[in-house]
Formats: structure tokens, sequence, C-alpha cells
């Protein structure tokens, strides 16, 4: 098929995909009461997801590494009028405390029907060095800590018809950019994960619901300390992007898109212009601003 027929195809399909995109309606309400865990909780996006929880009612039990930050987070919480919000401070590169970090929610929220995973680990921002080990140990907190705390939280998840949702990003989840190699290479593992346990619960009639969210350039502090200088483009707010992670949890959407005309549109065209994107993607970037590995 020649490119413009790619490009004509690709065209009507986003149009039809726009148009009839979630007839649902998201109410407030639909959160109330729910017992729910998020990770990555004392910053950014999970601080953010858990401040809207708290509004809506539900029970929060949140974790990051940082146990006076997350003390904070909590105060704020029970402020905003959360029915419950409790805290456990580790590090997601132990997969005990992970799957710990589930087991509490069955003693200290009565059970579960949401889990929300959104950690991340540090990683540099740059040319790739070569350093398998720094794959690996990225790989222990932004995916294996996520299956670990998914198998655990599935019985619970079972009973409640619940719903897991995995908090991921266009540019290192979906389509490879430079500079964020190992990195991208456990978002991209995501997916894989995610989308097949997907699958085989369906084939086996579970309730469970799983959301990958797709997420563009977000305002959090981490994002815009580590790539500012490079990326030549405005972050979208944390706020509303913590917002449609709920909304579209609550709608059990199998992916939510953010923001939605951007990440979807470049999502969709990857498939049929790969080295459009690609360019694209390489324009927005002032390489005279990195350095070499």
């Amino acid at each position: 098929m020649g490119l413009f027929k790619k490009l004509f195809v690709f065209f009507v399909g986003f149009s039809l995909a726009f148009y009839f995109y979630s007839g649902d309606e998201f109410k407030p309400e639909m959160l109330k009461g729910k017992r729910i865990i998020v990770t990555g909780a004392s910053t950014g996006i999970g601080e953010q997801i858990a401040y809207h929880l708290a509004q809506m009612g539900s029970k929060v039990l949140i974790t990051a590494r940082r146990e006076e930050r997350l003390k904070e987070v909590v105060a704020k919480c029970l402020s905003l009028g959360a029915a419950s919000a409790h805290y456990i401070a580790g590090n997601m590169d132990d997969m005990v405390f992970a799957e710990t970090v589930v087991k509490e929610a069955k003693n200290i929220l009565g059970g579960l029907d949401m889990l929300i995973l959104n950690h991340i680990g540090h990683h540099k921002y740059g040319y790739f060095s070569g350093n398998i080990d720094e794959i690996r140990k990225l790989i222990e907190v932004n995916f294996l800590s996520y299956a670990t705390m998914t198998v655990a939280a599935l019985p619970m998840l079972e009973k409640s018809n619940g719903s897991i949702v995995a908090v991921s990003s266009l540019a290192v989840g979906k389509i490879g950019v430079p500079f964020v190699i190992p990195y991208a290479s456990t978002k991209f593992a995501l997916d894989g994960f995610f989308s097949s346990l997907r699958l085989e619960l369906a084939l086996q009639n579970s309730n469970v619901s799983i959301s990958l969210c797709i997420l563009s350039y977000i305002n959090t502090d981490a994002a815009v300390k580590s790539i500012s200088h490079v990326v030549n483009q405005t972050p979208a707010p944390k706020e509303e992007c913590a917002l449609e992670i709920i909304k579209g949890a609550a709608l059990r959407k199998r992916e939510i898109y953010y923001e939605y005309a951007l990440a979807k549109f470049l999502t969709l065209l990857r498939t049929w212009a790969p080295e459009f994107v690609d360019y694209g993607l390489s324009s927005t970037l002032n390489i005279e601003n990195m350095k070499p590995a």
C-alpha cells in the first residue's frame, strides 16, 4: 500500500475513533468509599491522584520512599474529605515490600477495589552508556514490582470486580525515543505484560479491568528537571492528568490517553508512518544540549 493510501486510511480511522470516543459519563460518586492503592504518591501525578480520590470520598492507601512526605500527603487527603487515608513507606526494588503493600490493603482497607501503579525508579536522561546493570535495576522497580503487586492483588480484585491501572507514557511505552533506553525498556514491558494479562483474564471470564495510561510530557518536578533543557515542548498539567487517569479507570477504559489528541494521534500515526513520527519527535529535541555518552 502506498504512503498516500496509508495516510488516507489512518486519517479516516482516526476521525472515526475521535467521533465515537467515550460515550460513557464519569461521576465522582463512582469512587466514593472505594478502597484504592496509589503507588508513587509522595509527589507528581501520584500525589495528585491521591488528592482527587480524597475529594471523591475514597479510602486511599499510598506508598513511596519518603515517609515524611507521605505523612503530609495523608494529612491533606484527610482534610480534603477522604473516607480514610494511610501510608506505607518503602522501596519498590524490594519485591517483598511490593507484595506487603498489597497484603496490608486487606488489613487496613478490608479489601481492594483499585490498584493504581504509578511509581518509577530513578534514571539518567542521556545517551545510553551500554550499562546493562542500569536496565536490570530499573526493570525491578518499573516492571517487576508492577507484576508482583498485580499478582498479589488479583484475588482481592476478583472479589470486588476491581481494576488495575498501570501508568506508562507515549514516548517511552508506545514510541521509541532517544536518551531513555533503560526507562523505555521497562515501559514497553508494561504494555506486553498488561495487554497479555487483560486477554487471559477475559478468556477466564474475569471481571477485573486493566487500564494502561499513555501519557504525554507532564509537568512533574522530576520530568521537568530531567528533560526541559532538551525537549522543546510545553508540559501538560499534572493535576488534570491525574483526574483523567481516575476518570478512565472508573470507566474501565482499556487505554487512557492524556493529552488525548496528541497521544492518540501519534500512537496511530506510528503504525502507518513510523519514519514521519521519528522525524517529528527528533525535531522537537534540542540535541545541542545533550552531551555524548
